[in-house]
């Protein structure tokens, strides 16, 4: 689906990276540590109506008109079903099942790059720490042009095709022939592919000496060791207000998420329980464990912060431990569980809901239909304004209260404790422009690779910063709109401090990392601002 762009913006882009697919509003939620899958190798129908679909199957095979691809209409038969279930169940083909369920798993096996696909060209953009490229000496900025002596530049590959040559089993070999600036001729590479961390905490520093900022993707089975060396790190530096960014987290695995709450709430308190018509309740309870009991907690959400990220957010907030800021989340409290089929296909299938320790459940209606489902998103904001939170009104019978007598709400999402609204006082139609085009993006990647030599000196976000600021930046990228899109902006054009922040923060992640890009991009952000001024002000 493509997003309105007021709020899509506000998420930074990801660069296409060695693994790909994502989970999009939380699909995985199983219910205990090991992440069990239950491989299906056979099937023995327990009802008519399975019998009657294999009859149907069966005979189209025999008796069709035409030739028929019998996958393909199997699957599409599938989609059809699980559509008229609900929006969360999905069928996912055995070529995506593995990467899903690598994202998951917090790592995949492959060469351990970063890379960006521009002008029809691989461009290392990030080489991982200590992985097989950093050890064989590869460098952000090479060009990737042949694969095992195949053609990879100029072919218009897509990053499903680069990833599928470049991930491969542990201890197999792939020979890479890279282009470097200022070498006329080709430099091989032979690397041993390895196991390679996929975190899933972006960023996570000091916002100043009181106040660190964590920023969560999504969650896996590695998150929540992440997020303790992350804690650990900022206690270190006797940093206890802790911001927790699940802005665009769409979700993750459902222990994940209360192991993060267990890490805010003291022994015995609820966390999050679930039900279904066959599973029976199973409550989930704060354990002693906890690193942050006496640390300040606030929480970040959006409307597509989801799932699991709705979990850690109604605990937080159910037991009266900390704020939830910025605008009222996805609403998706349905639970899946993942069967992988013997031709390696899978099937997440909704199993049960979850309901926060006061006994809401966020789920928003489904019963208009997928479509409208979707769409209710989008219809939270007019002229890209996002619709005043005193317009939303929920029925008494979802209203719910925490053990301090503060009123939350089920039925659609996470209303945050606070709301901050998109602020489009600084948009025009330049910056419509721009952002629908991701030509500041563009722009960013292509002054860090021209000027990568030059700026590789300065190790601190702040330094290369400061020195950005210094560049005549703006007016270059104004000749770059007009040339390549012939796009012009107005000498008054006030969105130039918002589009010129994005592109240092782009520069930045291209050069020193995450934080860097993060510490940047956060400076116009009024939501992180306003989450920081109240946690210091307690």
């Amino acid at each position: 689906m493509k997003k309105n762009t007021t709020f899509f913006i506000i998420q930074p882009i990801i660069f296409a990276i060695l693994f790909i697919g994502g989970i999009y509003f939380g699909k995985y939620l199983p219910s205990n540590k090991q992440q069990p899958v239950t491989k299906i190798n056979s099937y023995s129908p327990t009802n008519s109506y399975a019998y009657k679909l294999n009859e149907i199957i069966d005979y189209i095979a025999r008796e069709y008109v035409d030739s028929v691809n019998l996958n393909d209409l199997t699957e599409k038969t599938i989609n059809t079903m699980l559509m008229n279930l609900d929006p969360h169940s999905v069928y996912i083909p055995p070529a995506e099942s593995k990467n899903e369920m690598d994202e998951l798993a917090g790592q995949f096996e492959g060469i351990g790059v970063q890379f960006s696909i521009q002008k029809d060209t691989i461009v290392v953009v990030a080489v991982i720490s200590g992985g097989p490229s950093e050890k064989v000496g590869l460098r952000p900025g090479d060009r990737i042009v042949m694969v095992d002596d195949t053609l990879v530049a100029g072919v218009k590959i897509t990053n499903f095709e680069v990833m599928k040559k470049l991930k491969g089993p542990r201890g197999t070999k792939v020979k890479v022939s890279i282009k470097r600036s200022h070498i006329k001729k080709l430099m091989d590479f032979t690397i041993t592919r390895d196991v390679i961390p996929f975190n899933s905490i972006d960023a996570a520093f000091p916002l100043d000496n009181k106040t660190g900022y964590v920023k969560i993707s999504r969650f896996a089975q590695t998150t929540h060791d992440e997020f303790v060396k992350a804690v650990e790190k900022l206690h270190k530096k006797n940093i206890h207000n802790l911001i927790i960014d699940l802005r665009g987290n769409g979700g993750g695995f459902l222990d994940a998420a209360t192991s993060m709450a267990d890490e805010f709430l003291p022994e015995g308190k609820l966390i999050v329980f679930t039900k279904g018509r066959v599973v029976p309740r199973r409550n989930i309870y704060a354990t002693a464990k906890g690193h942050c009991l006496n640390d300040k907690v606030v929480i970040l959400i959006d409307e597509w912060s989801a799932s699991a990220s709705e979990i850690l957010s109604g605990a937080i907030q159910d037991n009266d431990r900390g704020l939830i800021v910025g605008r009222r989340s996805f609403g998706k409290g349905l639970v899946q569980e993942p069967v992988v089929f013997s031709d390696k296909s899978s099937l997440r299938l909704t199993v049960a809901r979850y309901y926060t320790p006061t006994g809401r459940c966020i789920q928003r209606s489904y019963n208009d239909g997928v479509n409208n489902y979707y769409n209710e998103i989008y219809q939270r904001f007019t002229n890209g304004q996002l619709i005043d939170q005193d317009s939303i009104h929920f029925p008494d019978s979802l209203k719910y209260k925490t053990p301090k007598g503060k009123i939350v709400y089920g039925g659609g999402g996470i209303m945050p404790d606070v709301f901050v609204p998109i602020d489009t006082s600084k948009y025009d139609a330049f910056y419509y422009q721009v952002m629908n085009k991701s030509l500041y993006y563009s722009f960013a990647f292509n002054y860090a690779d021209e000027h990568r030599a030059q700026m590789n000196q300065f190790k601190d976000y702040k330094q290369l910063l400061s020195f950005l600021k210094k560049q005549p930046l703006w007016n270059e990228f104004i000749d770059f709109t007009a040339k390549k899109d012939s796009i012009e902006c107005k000498t008054d054009c006030r969105s130039k401090p918002l589009i010129l922040n994005y592109i240092y923060a782009f520069i930045i992640r291209n050069i020193v990392g995450e934080n860097g890009f993060y510490a940047v991009f956060l400076q116009n952000d009024k939501t992180q601002k306003k989450a920081q001024k109240l946690i210091e002000s307690e």
